[in-house]
């Protein structure tokens, strides 16, 4: 296999497609766990009436503290010297652990009072995402170094989207699912059923990048004798752990990429309830049916259309470059949230599904080549500070995502308080209302996807600049292994 410039990949940094496949099954588990709560907390306040600034607030307080451990979880992974390796041994349990939590928090009891709802889905979030983040952020520092390669990077992190994205192709069905008559009595029935199955996915699936991966990392005989020092050196350890936050959080073109992922995404996320409730509100009249059904097409196209658009991304950026490719990517989702406007159009309610692929396609771009860029910031890190610290990065990057859903999710209760909707007119909200919401839909992802092109566009670790640095790497790497053993 070659690169778009005629370099061949060594066969030590060629995955093989199983290894690919495995690490993919834990992307699905990741984006089902990550966004099932958002998909389903509609049946918090539709189900059992629970007020929508409640709803955002119940979905920030637990991701500000998830987005807290992740940078401490990243830290323990990097330190962590086991034979069974620095990640695999987190993945492991965090699945099994996030998967029986989150099949226990949606089993809420009837006839309760609102604040008995928020505190027992409260303390049940919390916990949830204590074991998601001791499942996700070794699993995201594993693909970081599974390889050295430049574009074997990308297409790692294509196959790893592109099976991801099979989670969004239910994700979006959950409430149709929920409120179908068939199956339950009520949506709130549906929200217990639903998820005794998500967690036993979560388990079962979760555990597969754990058992077939292998680990790149091989740690020297000195490391090995360290492996103590993170529970008896607790002093030094908590000083080790703000070096590196703080050396992390210098490293200028990963805060570019962290930018950049923080707007595009969580402005996705902030006017998620947003495209909810005006589909179901405007677009079909208060029909609530209707309305989930358009969500579940609109989810449809949306991740049949990301598919599309990962292999052409991971195609495109071995002939572009990954920088160019995202802001490609990027302006494209940017023109789909304009469409917007002139498709919540409830004479034609079809045309709610145009904009669907043209936001696809950023989405495609963001994690293929972000995770990718990453990986090539790790290196950079490792030249000038000689750690390899995949897992503080891949921590830092999700706490800033994580931080920015927290806000998201705790405005956009607020926001949609603050258009005059009540979830007791159904469609017959005044006008003035449909049209703020409308607004805040499509003028904020617009606003963001600009700032996110701004931000990568100053990205300056090239193809060549990324082989350079690998080059030298080796050459230290090597360096190293003859001084340690001088015989060979």
């Amino acid at each position: 296999m070659s690169s778009s410039k005629g370099t061949t990949i060594s066969s030590k940094d060629r995955i093989s497609n199983g290894q690919k496949f495995a690490y993919g099954l834990g992307s699905i588990v990741n984006n089902l766990l990550g966004s099932a709560i958002g998909f389903m907390s509609i049946v918090l306040n539709v189900g059992l009436g629970i007020n929508p600034a409640l709803v955002g607030t119940l979905q920030a307080i637990p991701r500000f503290t998830d987005a807290l451990t992740d940078p401490i979880m990243g830290f323990i992974s990097d330190k962590t010297r086991s034979r069974f390796g620095r990640r695999r041994p987190y993945i492991f349990i965090g699945a099994i652990g996030v998967g029986l939590v989150f099949a226990l928090m949606w089993q809420l009891p009837a006839g309760n009072s609102e604040m008995f709802y928020f505190w027992f889905f409260l303390i049940g979030s919390i916990i949830f995402y204590l074991f998601y983040t001791i499942f996700a952020t070794p699993w995201v520092a594993l693909g970081y170094e599974l390889t050295n390669d430049y574009h074997e990077r990308t297409r790692l992190m294509a196959v790893m989207n592109f099976m991801g994205q099979f989670a969004w192709i239910t994700l979006p069905w959950f409430y149709a699912f929920m409120e179908n008559d068939t199956f339950f009595d009520n949506s709130v029935e549906g929200a217990r059923g639903l998820a005794i199955m998500i967690g036993i996915f979560a388990a079962v699936v979760g555990i597969m990048p754990a058992i077939f991966c292998k680990e790149k990392f091989v740690p020297s005989a000195d490391e090995k004798h360290e492996k103590v020092s993170l529970w008896v050196g607790l002093k030094e350890n908590i000083v080790e752990f703000f070096k590196g936050l703080v050396i992390t959080l210098k490293r200028k073109d990963f805060l570019k990429l962290c930018i950049g992922t923080f707007f595009l995404f969580n402005s996705i996320m902030l006017v998620g309830a947003f495209s909810s409730y005006i589909t179901i509100f405007y677009v079909s009249g208060g029909d609530q049916d209707m309305g989930a059904r358009y969500m579940g097409l609109f989810g449809t196209i949306n991740t049949a259309s990301t598919l599309a658009a990962i292999a052409a991304v991971a195609w495109i950026s071995e002939r572009l470059g990954k920088r160019r490719t995202f802001m490609l990517a990027t302006f494209a989702t940017l023109l789909g949230s304009l469409l917007k406007w002139v498709c919540y159009d409830p004479m034609v309610p079809w045309k709610v599904l145009l904009p669907a692929p043209l936001i696809a396609i950023g989405m495609g771009g963001l994690f293929t080549l972000m995770g990718s860029m990453i990986a090539d910031v790790c290196d950079l890190d490792e030249l000038e500070t000689g750690e390899r610290r995949e897992g503080m990065f891949g921590s830092i990057y999700w706490w800033m995502v994580k931080l920015g859903m927290a806000l998201a999710f705790a405005l956009s209760g607020y926001l949609l308080n603050a258009t005059g909707f009540d979830v007791e007119l159904g469609g017959a909200q005044t006008s003035a209302t449909f049209d703020m919401m409308i607004f805040f839909d499509v003028a904020i992802p617009v606003v963001a996807a600009a700032i996110s092109i701004l931000a990568v566009y100053f990205f300056k670790i090239t193809e060549e600049r990324s082989r350079e640095i690998r080059k030298e790497l080796e050459l230290r790497h090597e360096a190293k292994k003859l001084k340690s053993n001088p015989a060979t």
